[in-house]
């Protein structure tokens, strides 16, 4: 099998060649430029691509990549909306993903997010550096005995509630399937309940027509003054505009963001030499309480081992006919 790998970057090429070598039926070839329905005619020829989240498999990009031959569509990652499904199966091509690389890897680092902006890590480590030692501004509050509610309780979202539960805090979650294995100690309630309770709220759900902005105006209103915000999922979680609005009004301690809207041309970029001119990014950026990381919720070396190794799996089933929970369908 011979597959297309868009958008490279050297971390993906090291893990991947690495974990090539069990899979010798197997043989990848590396692109830096991205998915896109201009390149996918670069596919010809290959039995399968692989994209990540920030791929564009949209209607147009399916459609060329069924003219180019390709019957397989590989996710390096759990994240599925940025594929039109339905025109891959109106063409025949399988869409396979990797739901669970390391659900510990995303949850340690939206508690990341919560403690650096809780604490102003990011404020004091500048302050230091700059031979000031004073606390001004650094005041935070302690997690032991607040709550935090986590939305969604699939692996990402449980892994956060164990770690929660660690800081001693009092756990609540919103999930329209409740995962039986956390309720010795996580208690089920409505998402209004859980936003006007939580001083920590954290973000595991997918993106779909049900949760797009499910964070917006009104929502915000719900939650409590002086919340914590993490979102470690999926950036139209969030409607950014009225985050920002919140911001602006002093509802939010801080905001902690792996994702969000306008992160497609910056995911793995180095913009340093631009301006953002009339950018969210840059309106969120200007905010002392906002820390945003760029999509690095999934960056450790076990998730990337795990990535791999589950997308040539996918690859090594879907040649032999082989049905697994990681197929993706409309």
């Amino acid at each position: 099998m011979k597959i297309l790998f868009y958008d490279t970057q050297n971390y993906d090429r090291e893990s991947f060649d690495r974990t090539k070598e069990q899979f010798p039926e197997i043989e990848v070839e590396y692109l830096k430029t991205g998915l896109a329905a201009r390149t996918a005619s670069l596919a010809k020829g290959y039995d399968a691509v692989c994209a990540f989240v920030n791929s564009d498999v949209g209607t147009k990009t399916v459609e060329a990549l069924h003219e180019a031959g390709v019957k397989l569509i590989l996710m390096r990652c759990a994240g599925f909306n940025n594929v039109d499904l339905k025109t891959a199966a109106k063409y025949g091509i399988d869409v396979r993903r990797v739901p669970g690389y390391s659900p510990e890897a995303v949850a340690e680092h939206a508690m990341t997010l919560a403690m650096t902006v809780n604490r102003h890590m990011h404020k004091a480590y500048t302050k230091v550096r700059e031979n000031d030692f004073s606390l001004g501004g650094l005041m935070g509050f302690n997690f032991y005995q607040k709550t935090a509610g986590i939305v969604g309780t699939g692996k990402i979202g449980a892994a956060m509630a164990r770690i929660c539960r660690g800081f001693g805090m009092k756990v609540i979650a919103y999930d329209v399937y409740q995962n039986e294995s956390l309720k010795d100690f996580v208690t089920y309630v409505t998402l209004d309940e859980l936003l006007a309770q939580s001083d920590l709220i954290s973000l595991h759900c997918p993106l779909m027509d049900s949760t797009y902005h499910m964070i917006n105006r009104e929502s915000i209103k719900k939650m409590k003054d002086g919340v914590i915000l993490v979102n470690t999922s999926r950036g139209g979680l969030v409607k950014t505009d009225d985050l920002i609005e919140g911001i602006r009004a002093r509802k939010f301690f801080g905001v902690g963001l792996d994702v969000y809207e306008e992160e497609t041309p910056n995911v793995f970029e180095d913009r340093s030499d631009e301006i953002l001119e009339h950018s969210t990014t840059a309106r969120l950026l200007s905010f002392p309480n906002v820390m945003i990381t760029s999509h690095q919720g999934f960056f450790t070396e076990e998730a990337l081992r795990a990535i791999a190794e589950t997308t040539l799996q996918n690859a090594l089933d879907f040649e032999a006919g082989k049905e697994t929970p990681n197929i993706v369908r409309a």
